[in-house]
């Protein structure tokens, strides 16, 4: 950028008092209003922090290489900035207010680092596991609107660890995915499939973001799960898990995922079932039905949830985008 184009406000004696607001103005010179609020919530935060805190230089330098180190462990398959992002709570708080829902609609929950783009699509009934030792179950979904309508052609992506609780892309040699699938409901808004019961398992803690749970003396544990992620134009984008009941680690869970709303049980298929849907009598059942939310209902709500606290604050802003500015006329 030409310096001639610019028109930088005149900085002179910075201090601690006065380093934020001069930080502030100079980067409110763009166009973007959301951008600008954005920065000067970020730069204002960040310096309360440090002063706050009386941040050293030692301790400054210590995060700014471990945020190098979360940079250098992350791959196309293992996000660290997202595991960070998910041990802080950040991730399930952004969710909660990204896609807020109504007491009748299924909650969301966390999506986790090892999500991926490549997963086979397959048919009603199909398996989405090819692992031997995982104890098979059968799962039974609708997906349905808040009125209990039926919703056609949603696409749910479905995923979970194998019996030992890796993820495929933890695995080296993997020559095709495993442990996942993309499925699509049907006209009466169900689908339904097979797979293996969840298990317990750790977050990746071999890199910075262990480390960090270790200095915190928190374990890196996660409750035993499998994910979903419903996607269909008009609708609010889901992406949430269920969570097995009375798992050791449901309390506790690494990365803040459970609710009690997607906390299941497990029965069995009787004699009909098993008959019906080609398993054995026995086999672990999992039936849930899924509730989603119209994309404009959302809007609305979260809408009324940013204006509501952010006038909670005593902050005069207005809606951009269905996004939060200053309100500075």
């Amino acid at each position: 950028m030409d310096p001639k184009e610019t028109s930088i406000p005149a900085m002179k004696d910075l201090t601690i008092d006065n380093i934020t607001e001069n930080t502030v103005l100079i980067n409110s010179q763009g166009p973007d209003q959301r951008l600008t609020y954005v920065m000067e919530r970020l730069v204002t935060h960040l310096h309360d922090f440090a002063r706050e805190t009386r941040l050293s230089t030692k301790e400054w330098m210590a995060a700014l290489n471990f945020l190098v180190r979360v940079g250098q462990i992350s791959s196309d398959v293992r996000h660290e900035f997202i595991l960070l992002s998910d041990i802080l709570g950040l991730s399930l708080l952004v969710d909660a207010i990204d896609h807020p829902k109504p007491p009748s609609s299924t909650e969301g929950s966390v999506l986790g680092p090892f999500h991926t783009h490549d997963p086979p699509t397959i048919e009603h009934g199909s398996s989405m596991s090819s692992d031997p030792q995982g104890e098979p179950c059968l799962v039974l979904c609708t997906v349905k609107d808040v009125k209990g309508n039926p919703i056609e052609g949603v696409k749910i992506d479905i995923w979970e660890t194998d019996s030992t609780g890796h993820y495929d892309v933890q695995y080296k040699d993997l020559e095709s995915p495993d442990g996942r699938c993309v499925i699509r409901s049907d006209k009466d808004g169900v689908f339904w499939f097979k797979a293996i019961v969840p298990v317990p398992y750790p977050i990746p803690h071999d890199g910075p973001v262990g480390q960090l749970l270790l200095l915190l003396k928190r374990h890196p544990w996660r409750p035993a799960h499998i994910h979903f992620m419903f996607e269909k134009p008009g609708w609010d984008h889901l992406i949430t898990a269920l969570y097995i009941r009375n798992d050791p680690y449901e309390t506790s869970d690494a990365v803040f995922g459970v609710k009690q709303s997607l906390i299941v049980d497990f029965t069995s298929a009787d004699a009909e079932t098993a008959k019906k849907y080609g398993v054995k009598e026995g086999t672990k059942l999992l039936k849930h039905n899924f509730v989603l939310v119209g994309e404009k209902e959302t809007e609305v709500l979260r809408d009324k949830n940013a204006l509501a606290a952010l006038k909670k604050l005593g902050r005069k802003v207005k809606l951009i985008d269905h996004l939060p500015v200053p309100d500075v006329d």
